[in-house]
C-alpha cells in the first residue's frame, strides 16, 4: 500500500503560475492585475497553483459590505493530477495568505456554470454560498474566453478576427470570512448549496 505523498505549499513564481494556468486551467489565461501565487508540490513535484487576485472589483467588495482592499478573489485553481484533496490545498493557501495580508477580511471565488462547475471544492471547505452573479457577455475567440477589458473603453484594442460576444449565465458565488465577525455576517447572506449538474 503506497503512502500519501508529502505536500508542500509555498510562493510560486509568475512563470510557474503561468505554466500551470496555461496547461491545467480551462481558461488557459492568467488573471488581469495584481495577484498572489501559491504553488503546490507533492514529493517535490510541482502539481499546480492557486492564484488570489488582490483589490477585487469595488462592486464585488461592496456587495459583501467590505472595503476593496479588504477583499480578495481566488481567481485560479490550476492543478494537474494530484493525491491531496483540493479543499486541503485551498485551506493551507488561505492560511499563508492571511499571514501575508493581515488586513484581508473576506475571500470570494466563483464556480463557472458554463463549465458545469457547482463549487464542490468550496462546499467541502465550508465556504458560504451567496447566490449567482449577474449574467454577462464575454468575448470568445478560437473556442475560449479572452479578457474583455482590453476591448472596451476609450483605449480599446480591435477585436480579433473571428471573435464574438456571447451571453453567459451567472456564476455560483462563494465567500469566506477570515475573522469570526465577518464569517458570521456572511452567514446572513447564505443560501443552500447548489447541487452538481446531472
Amino acid at each position: 500500500m503506497s503512502s500519501k505523498p508529502t505536500l508542500r505549499m509555498d510562493w510560486a513564481t509568475h512563470a510557474a503560475a503561468k505554466y500551470a494556468v496555461e496547461r491545467w486551467h480551462y481558461s488557459r489565461t492568467m488573471p488581469v492585475g495584481k495577484s498572489v501565487k501559491i504553488g503546490a508540490w507533492e514529493d517535490g513535484k510541482f502539481i499546480g497553483v492557486l492564484i488570489f487576485s488582490c483589490g477585487a472589483s469595488p462592486m464585488l467588495a461592496h456587495s459583501i459590505d467590505v472595503g476593496q482592499q479588504e477583499c480578495a478573489e481566488l481567481t485560479r485553481v490550476a492543478m494537474t493530477e494530484h493525491a491531496t484533496p483540493v479543499t486541503r490545498m485551498i485551506s493551507i493557501a488561505v492560511k499563508i495568505l492571511k499571514r501575508h495580508s493581515p488586513g484581508l477580511r473576506v475571500l470570494v471565488s466563483f464556480a463557472d456554470t458554463t463549465q458545469g462547475h457547482h463549487g464542490g471544492i468550496y462546499q467541502g471547505g465550508g465556504w458560504t454560498y451567496i447566490g449567482l452573479s449577474e449574467p454577462k457577455k464575454v468575448l470568445m475567440h478560437r473556442g475560449r474566453q479572452i479578457h474583455n477589458r482590453a476591448y472596451q473603453g476609450r483605449n480599446k484594442k480591435a477585436v480579433p478576427k473571428g471573435a464574438f460576444w456571447k451571453q453567459t449565465p451567472g456564476k455560483h458565488k462563494y465567500a469566506m470570512g477570515l475573522g469570526t465577525d465577518d464569517q458570521g455576517r456572511l452567514m446572513m447572506l447564505a443560501k443552500p448549496y447548489p447541487k452538481r449538474a446531472s
